[in-house]
């Protein structure tokens, strides 16, 4: 059975109006702008979209928007994660999951469990949620890597479908995909290894770039997926100057300013993070008018 997540998936940004309210007029303009420009699914509530300084209310309403915006035509998966399992079980059954195609659960963070705690607390998610759970591996934020024997044991789950491998660890990617079912979806979590992960069989992207650049970013996985990495490589050398400058001050300060840049945003954020540097910003502007 064909994965529904698969080729190029954005992890949106959250919009804020100038007082910090939710934009939620923006927030419908950027969800336009990917559906219109060929992305395949839509992550709401990763980690670009500031969802730690959301209220349980204010997630809700980012969600509802775009189920609404998107109106069944492409796949949405939301974020719904802890370092909890008792949290994130209780979460999990109070969301109404109408709309709702996935969910990306990341690794528990600060309390930095073990790989056997990876295993159970994985497995009690997916047994307590009623949409496929896609497992979310980024060591950088959590302080946890979850090997590859870990997510090939989990990919065992009939409610675990794929995960979002944003170790960096070429070596682990290629060993998960080695050894997964060919329906297990393997999505880079890094823009700058999305190519090199699909043309060893992943499944394609979840990304933060994309939303700003979803025409090319596409074109570059969906060249990759046919095999085509001759053209796959013209759209991979376009940003890669792009996605090494959103990067340079944190996430999402770089994207923000991006899509400030092509005017579908205001460029704010929330304590504690901030809004890119004057000089950063004009670099962006600088490799967008380039791209």
């Amino acid at each position: 059975m064909q994965n529904i997540f698969q080729g190029t998936g954005v992890a949106l940004v959250t919009p804020f109006k100038d007082n910090g309210d939710i934009d939620f007029i923006s927030l419908e303009n950027l969800v336009d702008f990917q559906i219109a420009n060929g992305i395949d699914f839509i992550l709401a509530l990763g980690t670009t979209s500031e969802a730690p300084t959301l209220s349980t209310e204010e997630k809700r309403s980012v969600v509802q928007c775009i189920i609404n915006k998107t109106n069944g035509k492409i796949p949405i998966m939301v974020g719904i994660g802890g370092n909890s399992t008792s949290n994130v079980i209780k979460e999990l059954s109070d969301w109404n999951m109408s709309g709702i195609s996935g969910i990306l659960s990341v690794t528990p963070y600060y309390n930095k469990p073990g790989q056997q705690g990876l295993l159970e607390h994985f497995t009690s998610v997916a047994d307590a949620s009623s949409v496929p759970v896609i497992l979310y591996n980024v060591p950088s934020r959590t302080g946890v890597n979850m090997s590859a024997e870990t997510t090939i044991d989990l990919a065992k789950h009939k409610n675990i479908i794929g995960i979002k491998e944003a170790s960096g660890n070429f070596a682990q990617i290629a060993h998960i995909i080695d050894n997964c079912p060919d329906d297990f979806a393997v999505l880079s979590g890094d823009d700058m290894l999305a190519m090199a992960t699909v043309s060893i069989g992943g499944h394609g992207l979840i990304s933060v770039g994309a939303q700003a650049l979803p025409k090319v970013f596409s074109a570059m996985i969906n060249h990759s997926i046919n095999n085509d990495f001759i053209s796959a490589r013209k759209e991979f050398y376009k940003i890669t100057n792009f996605v090494e400058a959103i990067f340079k001050e944190g996430n999402p300060s770089g994207i923000k300013a991006a899509l400030s840049n092509i005017g579908i945003i205001n460029n704010n954020l929330r304590l504690p993070l901030i809004k890119a540097s004057d000089e950063l910003i004009s670099e962006i502007d600088s490799i967008i008018k380039n791209i």
